[in-house]
């Protein structure tokens, strides 16, 4: 957005494409995917994230994409207008306030990669050739109130340094190098990992399924991480999608998003198990994976040094532009409603982060014993976000395309920029309708009924 008023659009859409990536090929498919995968059962959660992803997540994806460049506003805006309604304004506003609560605990982990990073450029990270060194080093400096705060603080920094610059110039012009670089960093490190004694066994926990390990709950992480690491329910995506232009074509556009997402995940999962059955190290770590596994490998290979320190800079980028991206909505709310202007709504935005994230930087020391229903402040968060809100905005998305505003209209609107496809494809058509209709929302619903305990 201009600092007066009218709308920034993307540069290109390729730029949108990469800016969109950057969003969802953050820390939810290198940080929290090998994670999750590590403590759901491994190659049997892979296969019911994938059916997430077809059935509930793409659809989701589509669905606010559509909102966005409908109405060309924030998701609390153009919620109201499209829904025509102030419930459907307060739902969009709910997802701006979900954007809101993932930024704070998502500086928090990007903050450590900041941390990680620094600490690679000192070479301090090569030198960590076993798990224990690893682990301790990993509780150390998130443990630390000194460190965690100033990380976060610093990290937060530069999200609205780069916040203030606005769409095409501050999130466009580095996701076209960072995330191609990424994905080739991780394709050494799987190869790397794999040619380790036992690394072969991460393969097999990734692609060969074990369904005795697989319970109901798996269902619920699967479609959580499904949501989060394509940045739904959250407003991004509306937001995104207020500024693509009219003739865009939308599922061309979009398809690259998720697929790319699928396999950075898929390569992380390669490179971080390779490392773990090499050691014997638990797959079950949790939060802690990635960065227990990766400095053992570092220590290990060849350039080592250059590798670290590449890795850790590109996932620090690519956590910042998925940071951003989480902020964008409220960001975007306050210009256009509030009509602050850019610079204004950023340093707002930012402080009111840094505030929220302040307790749960600090859930993992000198607030370790403050816990909600058994959870840390940090994980109380997360869950709430995951399991919840982003379930239920994308939830609404759905319900507001498919029923609301009507499956005819939204179809008509998915077809601009996207006739020869639809003509050449019609079954796409079907598939839309289908599961945007019923399926998405029926899954979605049902997971939320397990989540509050119907089921139980």
């Amino acid at each position: 957005m201009s600092r007066k008023g009218k709308r920034e659009q993307w540069k290109s859409r390729f730029g949108f494409i990469w800016a969109a990536i950057g969003s969802a090929v953050g820390l939810g498919s290198i940080w929290r995917f090998p994670y999750v995968v590590g403590e759901h059962g491994g190659a049997g959660f892979v296969l019911i994230y994938l059916i997430c992803l077809i059935l509930v997540g793409f659809p989701v994806l589509m669905c606010e994409m559509i909102i966005g460049r409908k109405v060309q506003l924030n998701p609390a805006s153009a919620f109201k207008k499209l829904g025509k309604g102030a419930l459907w304004g307060g739902i969009g506003k709910l997802t701006i306030v979900t954007g809101f609560l993932v930024s704070s605990f998502y500086a928090v982990v990007s903050s450590w990669t900041f941390g990680y990073l620094l600490q690679s450029f000192l070479g301090q990270l090569t030198s960590l050739a076993t798990f224990e060194q690893a682990h301790s080093h990993f509780i150390s400096l998130r443990a630390s109130p000194y460190s965690s705060l100033f990380l976060l603080l610093f990290f937060v920094f530069l999200a609205v340094l780069v916040l203030y610059t606005g769409v095409s110039k501050g999130i466009e012009v580095g996701n076209k190098i960072m995330m191609p670089l990424l994905f080739i960093v991780l394709l050494i490190l799987a190869f790397k990992g794999l040619r380790m004694p036992g690394g072969s066994k991460g393969l097999s926990f990734i692609f060969l399924p074990d369904w005795s390990r697989v319970t109901p709950n798996t269902i619920l992480v699967a479609l959580g991480q499904a949501f989060f690491s394509l940045s739904l329910g959250q407003g991004t995506m509306t937001t995104y999608g207020s500024y693509i232009k009219r003739r865009e074509n939308l599922p061309s556009t979009c398809l690259p998003i998720a697929l790319f997402g699928v396999c950075v995940s898929l390569l992380a999962g390669v490179a971080i198990f390779a490392i773990v059955f090499s050691f014997g190290m638990p797959p079950t770590a949790g939060e802690s994976l990635m960065f227990e596994t990766l400095p053992i490998i570092f220590s290990r290979i060849t350039g080592g040094y250059l590798f670290c320190l590449l890795f850790f800079l590109l996932i620090f980028l690519a956590a910042l532009s998925s940071q951003i991206s989480a902020m964008e909505p409220l960001i975007a709310y306050l210009v256009d409603i509030r009509k602050w202007n850019r610079s204004k709504a950023a340093f707002l935005t930012g402080l009111g982060v840094f505030l929220v994230g302040i307790p749960c930087a600090l859930s993992f020391g000198l607030l370790s014993h403050v816990t909600f229903f058994g959870k840390t402040i940090f994980d109380a968060l997360l869950s709430l976000c995951i399991n919840v809100l982003i379930p239920c905005g994308g939830l609404a998305a759905l319900i507001l395309v498919g029923w609301k505003w009507g499956m005819k209209k939204g179809i008509a609107h998915l077809r601009e920029g996207a006739e020869p496809l639809f003509e050449k494809h019609p079954m796409i058509e079907n598939y839309f309708r289908v599961s945007i209709r019923y399926i998405a929302p029926l899954l979605i619903f049902l997971i939320i009924l397990d989540t509050v305990g119907v089921f139980n």
